[in-house]
């Protein structure tokens, strides 16, 4: 997952982009409002709203105009509750108060991404892949019309890579889908991969990209 750090305070970014990176996430800072909006495409913005350039809100209105699937979190000195209620109403999705704890950012970043993989559509009931066919409401999977008993977790990982086939999934999204947490660690979720790829008996159809995380080959 990307994440962009907008945050005007050099100390606090170098703190927050180094705890951000120990969890796993890649992370852009931008210093200024000018900077934010030129920034990278990202999966989620940590916005602070004094900026030394420009009014943090006008720049969640200007994001928020440009994707409606774009996370927003407002990270900020401005606690009362117009301000609050200002940044929600322009396109923040969350509001965090400074001072915060590092623990309850990771849990409103988790519970953002939540709620938004579940808006994620899928790609239909059944599916064909590489000979693998795959019953998303049923949770069947058969190989060469061999059915085929796979642990909840693996089914939730395979559904997770079948319902975007082609697209590189980060480690980070896959655990979101499959644990609803960040947590679980990369070395837990490969020893599943691992699994998942003996029992199909096709390690080439779950792809790893290095560095990034898992997708399904179309071709």
């Amino acid at each position: 997952m990307r994440i962009l750090l907008v945050e005007d305070d050099l100390r606090i970014s170098a703190a927050m982009s180094s705890m951000l990176r120990r969890r796993g996430y890649q992370v852009e800072h931008a210093a200024t409002a000018a900077a934010a909006l030129v920034a990278a495409p990202c999966d989620l913005v940590l916005l602070d709203l004094n900026l030394p350039d420009g009014d943090g809100i006008e720049v969640c209105r200007t994001l928020r105009g440009r994707s409606a699937e774009l996370g927003i979190i407002a990270v900020t000195a401005r606690g009362e509750e117009r301000d609050r209620v200002t940044g929600l109403r322009v396109g923040a999705d969350d509001y965090v108060v400074k001072p915060f704890s590092m623990v309850e950012l990771q849990a409103r970043i988790e519970a953002l991404l939540r709620r938004r993989t579940r808006h994620t559509p899928s790609s239909g009931d059944v599916v064909d892949l590489h000979g693998v066919r795959i019953g998303l409401s049923a949770r069947t999977v058969h190989v060469d019309g061999r059915p085929i008993a796979l642990t909840r977790k693996e089914f939730d990982i395979l559904a997770s890579l079948v319902r975007q086939p082609g697209v590189t999934l980060s480690r980070e999204r896959i655990m979101l889908d499959v644990w609803q947490s960040t947590w679980a660690g990369p070395h837990t979720l490969a020893v599943h991969v691992a699994a998942l790829r003996a029992k199909l008996g096709r390690p080439e159809m779950i792809e790893t990209v290095r560095g990034v995380g898992y997708r399904l080959p179309t071709g």
